[in-house]
């Protein structure tokens, strides 16, 4: 896999440490949001409350990303699962809109598999088809947002998105991440707001 020979002190220490603060600050405080959503999900939906999913992570590791569940396990008559549209509930689609689904990511960031910065992490059945430059996306923790979801997410093609995570593996320092920060704050609760932020983080 392609490296990187130059990382910079917020790189190598500060960005770690600010991911582990703020991931320790947010858990806390949403604790309520955490107990009241996973208790609707176990009446709705049933168990498990959380999903998981073999992702690409730094180094090219696979880890287990974390959501709450938003999907029921209807099947039909032969036993295989409907497909994922008619297994979506209302309710699920509302966790996906508000990105509730999302917040159980602040244990992958807490645990180190992840950070609030970085390439959005893909299936771990692609790991062995990226090339050297598009693993440079590996050379960092992948992130609740990154530089391809500010620049364009789902409208962009996948080589195009593979080239901004290569690029912010590249230039990653703190006032990025600060910009990639806001702007996805501005993209979910400003322009973003009529519903075209649904699977935002996973595009």
């Amino acid at each position: 896999m392609k490296t990187r020979e130059k990382r910079s002190i917020y790189e190598k220490y500060v960005k770690r440490v600010l991911d582990v603060i703020f991931s320790c600050i947010f858990l806390f405080l949403l604790f309520p949001v955490f107990l009241i959503t996973a208790l609707i999900i176990r009446l709705k939906l049933g168990s498990p409350v959380i999903f998981s999913q073999p992702r690409g992570g730094f180094g090219g590791r696979e880890f287990m990303i974390l959501k709450f569940r938003t999907m029921t396990d209807k099947r039909d008559s032969e036993g295989k699962l409907l497909p994922d549209p008619e297994r979506l509930t209302r309710f699920g689609r509302f966790l996906r809109r508000t990105s509730i689904d999302e917040l159980p990511q602040l244990i992958n960031i807490l645990r180190g598999e992840m950070s609030f910065v970085g390439p959005r992490p893909q299936l771990a059945e692609f790991l062995p088809y990226y090339t050297d430059d598009e693993n440079l996306r590996h050379t960092v923790r992948p992130g609740l947002t990154g530089l391809a979801q500010v620049k364009g997410r789902n409208s962009l093609p996948w080589k195009k998105r593979f080239e901004l995570d290569a690029e912010y593996a590249e230039r990653v320092s703190f006032f990025l991440d600060l910009k990639i920060i806001f702007l996805t704050l501005f993209t979910l609760f400003g322009k973003g707001s009529d519903g075209d932020v649904e699977n935002f983080y996973d595009r």
